[in-house]
């Protein structure tokens, strides 16, 4: 039986953490390569450490001249995020940091199990299992503390990019653990907020009163209550951050990116990949899979998983798990989303609209839980299956 009365916690990290530095990087790439071709091939890694940037993996493109003009953006790409970002430190500054680009062209071995022909449907990019969710926590279908977690970094970012507080830098995490009595949450326990800034001067105490008001203005009101216990800055100053207080890589916050650690997750990270690598796709699928059986109202909460083989079109499995609160058998919904929607790599692509410069917008603050944009980004966040669904079970 699922647990009715607990405390559940989450974290988030901001655009200026290192690992977020390098997936922004590795998504811009992609996002570059995209708009020159919609099905342009990228696998984009980052790394970055103290005033250097390494940029490593496979790109390709049908037009090998074009290719090698969009290698030599790739340190003018990588220097406009570390610099939108805010990074102008001493020892990691967009415009003096040293950026290695040693990116080269998609291996033909990968190539030829991916590339659809005449008489092969197009295959999926890697093996691998992806999970969705969705539940009726938050009006955004997410579970509340990563929702929470992300409002507060946005916001804390905004202020900062405005200049209404020009003592913050940056890297910044935060966490909030939430106390759910009968399955809803309804306190804030705890906030945790570690940011960094600009003067040694600065105490945690300081750093609180700044921060404070904005994490208020964002969480719902009720839920920091009296005993809600405040960790702003717990180590005292934090000055000295981003990559060269500690090494980025793309691809390591994968539950920030997703769930909050409150559903699955296959395993596979997102930045940095093209929509041909189900480690995405299929992800971003099953969330819109998983948000619409919510939005349905066919349950509460809602889990699917897909699995992939490399090179084979088609979804191996498709699990869905209403975790004891749905108004319709799984089995039917299982079969109804296989009805309205083509879980294959270049179904899901073509559905979703994925073939698109969309993806440096969604490196920070996660990939799920957010307003669809009129461009087609976070189109997996739309509610259009709603309809179709209901008339398939």
């Amino acid at each position: 039986m699922t647990r009715k009365d607990y405390i559940f916690t989450s974290e988030s990290v901001s655009e200026g953490h290192p690992d977020k530095v390098c997936d922004r990087i590795s998504d811009a790439i992609l996002d570059a390569f995209l708009t020159e071709e919609p099905e342009a091939r990228v696998a984009c890694e980052t790394f970055a450490t103290t005033n250097r940037v390494v940029i490593g993996g496979e790109v390709g493109l049908s037009d090998k001249a074009k290719l090698k003009d969009y290698m030599g953006r790739v340190d003018g790409i990588a220097r406009a995020c570390i610099k939108d970002i805010g990074y102008e430190q001493d020892k990691f500054h967009h415009a003096t940091c040293e950026i290695t680009n040693l990116l080269h062209e998609q291996s033909a071995h990968i190539a030829q199990g991916v590339n659809g022909t005449a008489d092969k449907d197009e295959g999926a990019g890697d093996q691998g299992i992806m999970f969705g969710f969705a539940t009726t926590e938050t009006d955004a279908l997410m579970p509340a503390p990563i929702q929470y977690a992300h409002a507060i970094l946005r916001r804390l970012a905004e202020v900062r990019k405005s200049g209404e507080e020009p003592t913050l830098r940056p890297d910044a995490k935060s966490q909030v653990s939430l106390r759910y009595a009968y399955g809803k949450p309804v306190e804030v326990t705890s906030i945790v907020l570690s940011t960094q800034h600009r003067d040694e001067s600065q105490t945690s105490a300081d750093i609180r009163a700044i921060v404070e008001p904005y994490i208020r203005e964002v969480l719902p009101e009720g839920l920091i209550t009296a005993q809600t216990e405040w960790w702003v800055n717990p180590t005292g100053t934090f000055v000295i951050g981003g990559p060269d207080g500690d090494a980025g890589l793309t691809g390591r916050k994968i539950i920030v990116d997703t769930y909050g650690g409150a559903a699955p997750h296959g395993g596979g990270a997102f930045s940095g990949k093209d929509p041909t690598k189900v480690d995405r796709s299929a992800a971003y699928a099953a969330r819109y899979l998983a948000k619409n059986v919510v939005a349905a109202g066919m349950a509460e909460r809602c889990t699917i998983q897909l699995s992939y083989a490399i090179g084979v079109a088609r979804p191996l499995s498709l699990y869905a798990d209403t975790h004891g609160t749905g108004e319709v058998d799984p089995v039917a919904i299982e079969r109804a989303l296989l009805q309205v929607m083509d879980l294959t790599p270049r179904g899901i692509r073509q559905h979703l609209q994925l073939n698109k410069p969309i993806y440096e917008r969604t490196a920070a603050y996660g990939h799920f839980g957010r307003a669809p944009d009129a461009d087609g980004g976070f189109s997996w966040e739309k509610t259009d299956l709603v309809d179709a669904l209901k008339r398939a079970v």
